[in-house]
């Protein structure tokens, strides 16, 4: 029988813990056949506690032959919000701003026309 791997716990394995570095992937599964160099054997409480490095995906496979839970992240809400935000930004009930036609006359400030002088018609060089 194999004891825990962590300092001072003496509990027996029931899982071990193995980093693929390469892909900063933490994969812990069912007790090992045999003890290996570079893999931790875990107690049930020391597996469940375990978490990856910051930055690493931990890959957790069921240690009694059982699909796991699905355990939500604290980024799942912070993605749900913005989503729905993105998703407000992109309707389309709104009008799409307005673009000048090129063969209506631009009309601008000036004294020569209108009420008070502050508009007048611009030629478009006809």
């Amino acid at each position: 029988m194999r004891s825990c791997s962590r300092t001072a716990c003496v509990a027996p394995a029931v899982a071990t813990l193995t980093y693929v570095y390469a892909d900063s992937t933490a994969v812990l599964g069912p007790l090992s056949l045999t003890p290996e160099p570079g893999i931790y054997d875990l107690c049930l409480r020391h597996a469940e506690r375990t978490s990856p490095p910051n930055g690493w995906e931990l890959i957790r496979i069921p240690l009694n032959g059982a699909a796991p839970a699905p355990v939500p992240e604290a980024s799942d809400d912070l993605m749900a919000l913005a989503d729905a935000v993105r998703a407000i930004g992109l309707r389309h009930d709104d009008p799409p701003p307005r673009v000048p036609d090129p063969a209506v006359p631009a009309v601008v400030l000036g004294p020569e026309h209108g009420r008070g002088g502050h508009l007048r018609l611009v030629p478009t060089g006809e």
